[in-house]
């Protein structure tokens, strides 16, 4: 019998504000970070490794409670842990005092996602298989067991999971064939931070082109002269042949948003990104509607399942983009993926932080295989940033992810990076007499 014997939560935080690498009209000098969960089993040879994504101050507010989430494994035999993946992630849901401070939102929730990670990393693990291979191998009433389908019945019923899923089942292999060959595609969004000056916008996007992207995404909403001049930059670079996206971060009211958009509809963009408050669902549908046919996307930070379940029901958008690391892992995940595939929206995840690349080309991979079987309007985003410090990081070729091959969920975090990066106490921030000030905790 193998038993868990420890969980771990590490407060990574990399010091991403000094290059302005994930600058935006909201999020100006964010230093990329995790709150990153070991779980260890006293086969030494087995862990799990999870993560879920913040920027900086209070990410050890995460941590902790990523810490509190996971205490429920310690003891348990694994095979009770991963041969019920379902069942542990209800039974941890279930946990009525960690549940109040959400719930199923905020921190507790950002919590649940970084210890389900680990748990389907620990999963994939001892099945000797990548994430993206151990849910297509599961039938479609494994993968409904799975599902937190709570809420949803009044859209998505498990009768109804089940058929979508078996839909695709007999093909499955085609298309994993067809991704082998190809790649899953990808966007870029290095090339176009708000904080860059315009030499180094137009210098990202001319290699953003030459790499083989087709669509690259700009920040936008701080300034409209601003965002004229550099999608003008832009544009001229990879000209309109290719798909151009803006992400304006949530900074604007409704009105503003439209507004804003129409300014710059001469630039063509396929769609616009957070346009208002994540949570307003009608809100987004006013936009939709008023900005057409330019796309609405939002969903980095859609709370819950249920959120999206209204986003869906109020056709408030026209991409969804649910992030690995917000939502409560893959239970939660699938129950988005499978209301997209019935309302018709694709799903494109975000992945504009620190391991969100690692874990989305998982997702994205099973979307297609198992559930949508199409790449029509999907694309998934891809940033250039921090993957030196991953085990096995993801890998990107003329536009597009390559299918992983390593078992687990590609989260694991080299234990040098954790030396280095773990805030306070680590190497890089105890050796900065301004580690305070850039990128102060509150922790005693």
């Amino acid at each position: 019998m193998t038993t868990i014997i420890g969980v771990d939560a590490i407060d990574l935080r990399f010091p991403t504000s000094l290059s302005l690498d994930g600058s935006d009209a909201m999020n100006k000098d964010g230093d990329y970070s995790a709150a990153y969960v070991v779980i260890t089993t006293d086969d030494p040879h087995l862990s799990g490794f999870g993560f879920t994504f913040t920027i900086g101050r209070g990410n050890d507010v995460c941590t902790l409670a990523a810490l509190r989430r996971g205490e429920p494994l310690i003891g348990m035999d694994l095979r009770e842990v991963i041969g019920d993946l379902g069942g542990i992630y209800r039974y941890l849901k279930s946990d009525s005092q960690m549940r109040w401070l959400g719930p199923e939102k905020g921190v507790e929730h950002l919590a649940m996602a970084a210890v389900m990670n680990a748990v389907w990393d620990l999963a994939a693990r001892a099945a000797g298989k990548p994430l993206w291979r151990l849910l297509v191998d599961m039938s479609p009433e494994e993968l409904v067991e799975v599902a937190d389908l709570t809420y949803l019945s009044d859209v998505l019923t498990r009768d109804e999971a089940v058929a979508l899923l078996s839909e695709l089942e007999a093909t499955r292999a085609n298309r994993i064939a067809t991704l082998t060959d190809t790649g899953y595609p990808c966007y870029t969004t290095s090339a176009g931070w708000l904080g860059y000056s315009d030499d180094k916008l137009r210098r990202l996007c001319q290699e953003a082109v030459d790499a083989g992207y087709k669509h690259i995404k700009l920040k936008v909403g701080a300034n409209r002269a601003d965002d004229i001049r550099r999608l003008s930059i832009a544009r001229d670079v990879i000209g309109y042949d290719a798909n151009l996206m803006i992400d304006a971060n949530q900074v604007w009211d409704v009105p503003e948003a439209i507004e804003w958009v129409r300014a710059l509809a001469q630039f063509q963009p396929l769609w616009i990104e957070e346009p208002t408050s994540p949570d307003d669902i009608l809100g987004h549908a006013a936009v939709r509607k008023a900005v057409a046919p330019i796309g609405v996307a939002t969903g980095e930070h859609g709370m819950n399942r249920v959120l999206f379940k209204q986003m869906f029901q109020a056709e408030a958008i026209d991409f969804c983009q649910l992030d690995s690391a917000r939502l409560a892992s893959v239970n939660e995940i699938l129950a988005v993926y499978l209301m997209a595939k019935k309302f018709g929206v694709p799903v494109c995840p975000h992945a504009g932080g620190v391991g969100l690349c690692e874990l989305v080309q998982h997702l994205s991979i099973f979307d297609y295989v198992a559930v949508s079987g199409s790449l029509d309007g999907r694309v998934t985003e891809y940033v250039d940033h921090l993957h030196e410090h991953f085990v096995e990081p993801c890998v990107v070729r003329n536009g597009a992810y390559v299918l992983p091959t390593a078992a687990g969920y590609s989260a694991e975090i080299y234990s040098s990076t954790i030396d280095e990066f773990a805030f306070p106490n680590g190497s890089y921030w105890s050796g900065r007499s301004h580690a305070v000030a850039h990128s102060a905790s509150v922790s005693s």
